[in-house]
């Protein structure tokens, strides 16, 4: 019988393959065996089955490709650029690095009772001359984050800025960081972000939750957003079992930079337009003593009034009334000895047109102080929660460990609106009671941390 011949071309464009089976008659050849019709099946079963393995593997490459660029793919909301777009690659770039600093699950205080996450999104600032010099500290929870608006305004140099969020405010703090960092120029650019929540929460970036996203197309819209949720609640009262931990957010802020020198305000106040420049040059023109701090006068304005820009437009408001110490009405004592007939006088003695040195203080209690001091001052204590003593405290250290308090001759700050008796929140003075008898505690620590010194609080 003529042999029978069996064709197979491979699908990948292999040479035609071809097998040849020739009959084999009752008797049994060494050409002609079972063994070797058996064998060829089996060679064929395997090539086959190396094609379909071969155009699985491009398939499945092909689809988690596909599933990878979606997974990736930013909410609409946030921009129009088309995914080849050098503004959709800086945004992608950004929101990996806020994946990779949430991815670490954040680091616990001392305590226990916090996490934190540092450096959210690291600020894009291009290194010039000063800039290093000094940034801004400031801390703050959602509720209040509306501030930072005017504030990097006004500033225009490095902050470092501490956040607090709780429950449902995590995930919309992580959401809004982000949408400041793309959307903000100017918080792109001088802005380091920093997270603090419960220990028994974590963040995330909300990778399918559009709601945090929509109609954020612009800078304006984000803080709208944030205008929009401050007045959730207070600061002091987030709930019975959530303390605000400002020392800890103030030293976590404090963390986040490099500079020589550090100014730690609150985030509703407002330093002099020209202070960051006015200090820089201060600093160039004379040697400064490690032990020494410069403290600015803290001034309250009403609500409907300008913040005013410089020293001269200070003293108008102030002489008519519309400008008042820090806690007048509050606690007088808390910032009298800053002397603000003084300082206010001083204004018509200062003929050199640049910042200087007013006056030097010796610190009493229970005088609270905002100041500029070199990086490395005494941490806040982070036992201070909630209201009262969490600032005298670190002022009390200062003074134990040999520091000289030098008031600035034109520098200040303002905060928005008077402070005043019941705008509080309702366990305020409770915390003021709990915080005083820890105060007695930690005066109590410091004689054996500065054993030496002769200074007491």
């Amino acid at each position: 019988m003529p042999p029978r011949y069996f064709n197979k071309v491979g699908s990948v464009g292999q040479d035609i393959v071809l097998f040849r089976v020739t009959w084999c008659g009752m008797h049994l050849s060494k050409k002609c065996s079972a063994f070797r019709v058996v064998l060829s099946a089996l060679l064929l079963v395997a090539l086959l089955q190396l094609l379909y393995l071969s155009f699985l593997t491009k398939f499945q490459s092909k689809q988690q490709q596909q599933q990878q660029h979606q997974r990736y793919r930013y909410p609409e909301p946030l921009g129009g650029s088309g995914p080849g777009s050098a503004a959709h690659s800086e945004k992608n770039s950004r929101k990996e690095r806020l994946r990779y600093s949430l991815s670490s699950g954040g680091i616990f205080d001392q305590s226990g009772q916090y996490r934190v996450y540092k450096n959210l999104i690291q600020k894009d600032f291009a290194s010039k001359p000063g800039t290093n010099v000094l940034t801004l500290v400031t801390h703050t929870s959602m509720n209040n984050l509306h501030h930072l608006q005017d504030l990097v305004e006004r500033w225009r140099n490095p902050l470092s800025v501490a956040i607090f969020a709780h429950g449902q405010d995590v995930k919309l703090a992580t959401a809004l960081v982000y949408a400041l960092g793309a959307l903000c120029p100017r918080v792109q650019t001088l802005v380091d972000f920093h997270l603090v929540c419960l220990s028994g929460e974590t963040a995330s970036f909300p990778e399918d939750d559009h709601r945090h996203f929509a109609g954020l197309d612009d800078c304006a819209a984000v803080f709208s957003r944030l205008e929009a949720h401050k007045d959730r609640y207070r600061n002091y009262a987030m709930g019975a079992d959530v303390p605000y931990p400002n020392n800890l957010l103030r030293n976590v802020a404090r963390g986040g930079t490099e500079s020589s020198f550090i100014l730690v305000i609150d985030i509703d106040m407002m330093p002099a337009a020209d202070l960051h420049q006015q200090f820089v040059a201060m600093v160039g023109r004379r040697q400064l003593a490690p032990d020494q701090v410069f403290v600015l006068p803290a001034f309250e304005i009403r609500h409907t009034r300008k913040i005013p820009a410089s020293k001269a437009e200070l003293v108008q408001l102030y002489q008519v009334g519309e400008v008042r110490p820090f806690y007048e009405e509050l606690c007088p004592r808390c910032q009298a000895p800053t002397n603000y007939s003084q300082w206010v006088n001083s204004h018509l003695r200062d003929t050199s047109g640049g910042l200087q040195v007013a006056y030097t203080l010796t610190w009493v209690d229970p005088w609270e102080p905002f100041y500029i001091g070199p990086r490395n001052v005494p941490l806040y204590d982070e036992n201070f929660k909630q209201y009262g003593f969490n600032r005298i405290s670190q002022a009390c250290e200062l003074h134990v460990a040999g520091y000289e308090f030098s008031v600035l001759s034109s520098a200040f700050l303002v905060h928005r609106g008077f402070k005043i008796q019941g705008e509080f929140h309702a366990r305020k003075d409770e915390e003021n009671r709990r915080n005083r008898l820890l105060f007695r505690t930690f005066k109590e620590a410091l004689k054996n941390k500065y054993p030496t010194s002769s200074r007491r609080c």
